[in-house]
């Protein structure tokens, strides 16, 4: 999973994306707004760490614009700001949760899986359950092999099954450095999950959409 820190304390920063790597998470750190919105543009985040307050401004315009383009995204704001007034506004904006400085990086981190854990853990579509914590995928009872990167692939395209997914996205959301790699890893991740679920179990999970990506679409695909 991929977190977007925006936070302009450098040794927080610091001790935020080493800390969540640890727990391997893909992190991308920065320290304004405006590159913030860069990364949000370009890349796709499970969650955003941000600071409420930025030098360029506050979170408030930011939060909206995340929940509004990106609503699957979680957000959690990080503040310094003691009154509740600050809180209360995050919340009501969009913010998932609000955390004041200085916190216990544990409780941050239980925070962020629960948070996570809210949207991202199980997902059972009829006879097809899908178990991100264990990297498990069961299909009529039946434990199917697909681990490692296809399994990422087919957990993303699961849990986004009302979009059309670029091959870029998934790269962005799944590869640490997807610039180092290049797009045919996807079609190799699909063509391993066809032969090992669909063919085997004479079903469609995935159909590709001409010159756009790749769509989930069990148990209903087009013809």
């Amino acid at each position: 999973m991929r977190i977007l820190i925006i936070e302009n304390e450098v040794i927080l920063n610091k001790m935020l994306a080493e800390g969540l790597q640890q727990y391997s998470y893909q992190c991308d750190v920065v320290d304004t707004l405006k590159d913030g919105m860069y990364y949000l543009s370009i890349r796709n985040y499970d969650l955003v760490l941000m600071d409420w307050i930025l030098p360029d401004g506050d979170a408030i315009d930011t939060i909206a614009d995340i929940k509004t383009n990106t609503p699957k995204t979680a957000v959690i704001v990080i503040s310094s700001v003691e009154d509740t007034k600050s809180e209360v506004e995050a919340l009501r904006t969009g913010a998932d949760d609000y955390i004041r400085k200085p916190f216990d990086f544990d409780v941050l981190m239980a925070r962020i899986e629960a948070r996570l854990r809210l949207s991202k853990n199980t997902l059972e579509i009829d006879s097809l359950t899908i178990n991100n914590e264990e990297e498990k995928v069961i299909y009529v009872e039946q434990e199917i092999d697909i681990k490692g990167k296809p399994f990422e692939v087919f957990a993303y395209l699961a849990f986004n099954r009302d979009q059309i997914i670029t091959k870029e996205q998934l790269l962005d959301a799944i590869w640490e450095e997807p610039e180092l790699v290049t797009p045919n890893v996807i079609e190799v991740a699909i063509n391993q999950i066809r032969q090992r679920l669909d063919k085997p179990c004479g079903i469609t999970t995935i159909e590709t959409v001409r010159r756009r990506g790749y769509r989930f679409c069990f148990p209903k695909c087009s013809e």
